[in-house]
């Protein structure tokens, strides 16, 4: 039997961004720009690469920008039109496609990330989906998300992104372990797990592609790590009875939910847009003699 389209990806998007505060007080942390795009639309670029025709955001409080950013903006159109800014006229235009439909679910409260993928179950139906957490931003060619679709095809199944990572930063991640004799079929999964209890130091980052059958393993997990119902949770108890894989993608990922992450991702996209890269790269090397001297 073929295995089913990937029609669908979750975006869960009704988290506070407190890290950047004041920054995010008003505007999602999903609209934090690297160079000149929000994360959520590279997030929603990177879906539309893998074959999506549905976009499903699980929204909050707060998160209006988001359905802006995405909506048509017929002032806007005219205003561009009429100072004759083709270019940026089409590039307004083609933020969604013609064909692709967002959809918008209001997560009453912050139960956890396993609350925020349930919520978007009467959008996905009985396919399987993704989900996309868009502060990872991963840089790769093709996506990772197309990755995953392209290993879902040949094998059928979940998938879930992995990276290494250090032990010592094991207690904020999902952890899991494979059977590397059966295509990296996860057999464990533990919701940030102390290092001395963590069975690898193989972390699950922010792309699954799951079956529509984790909507029930969610109906039924309690609250978990934190207080909420982690999607994790839900993972473990789907593995037992279905096949999940930990997919190792092609790409750098930048933790874009921290400073740090956030800073590394504008500086690398910056230099590679091809507005800025060369003026912005002789920027750093002339910082970088000064700060030699």
């Amino acid at each position: 039997m073929l295995a089913k389209k990937v029609r669908a990806a979750v975006f869960p998007v009704a988290g506070r961004g407190t890290r950047f505060l004041p920054a995010t007080k008003a505007s999602p942390k999903e609209m934090l720009p690297i160079v000149d795009k929000p994360l959520i639309q590279y997030a929603v670029e990177e879906a539309l690469e893998a074959g999506v025709s549905k976009l499903v955001f699980v929204t909050g409080s707060s998160k209006r920008a988001i359905e802006d950013h995405f909506d048509t903006d017929p002032e806007l159109e005219r205003a561009l039109t009429e100072a004759g800014k083709d270019d940026v006229l089409q590039t307004i235009r083609n933020i969604v496609p013609s064909g692709v439909t967002c959809i918008y679910i209001r997560q009453g409260e912050p139960l956890g990330l396993g609350h925020a993928v349930l919520c978007a179950r009467p959008a996905v139906g009985d396919e399987p989906f993704f989900v996309h957490l868009a502060d990872d931003l991963i840089a790769g060619s093709p996506g990772c998300l197309q990755q995953m679709a392209t290993a879902y095809e040949a094998h059928g199944g979940s998938y879930i992104a992995v990276e290494n990572v250090p032990p010592e930063n094991t207690s904020s991640y999902g952890i899991v372990a494979v059977d590397t004799s059966d295509n990296n079929r996860v057999t464990q999964i533990v919701e940030k797990p102390a290092p001395e209890d963590a069975p690898s130091n193989s972390g699950v980052v922010g792309r699954y592609l799951l079956a529509a059958s984790i909507f029930d393993k969610l109906e039924k997990t309690g609250k978990g790590a934190g207080g909420e119902i982690q999607l994790t949770d839900g993972i473990a108890d789907l593995l037992r009875d279905s096949p999940v894989y930990a997919h190792s993608f092609d790409g750098v990922r930048y933790d874009c939910g921290s400073k740090l992450g956030y800073l590394q991702a504008t500086v690398a996209y910056g230099l590679e847009h091809p507005d800025t890269g060369d003026r912005f790269r002789a920027h750093l090397l002339g910082l970088a003699d000064t700060l030699r001297k």
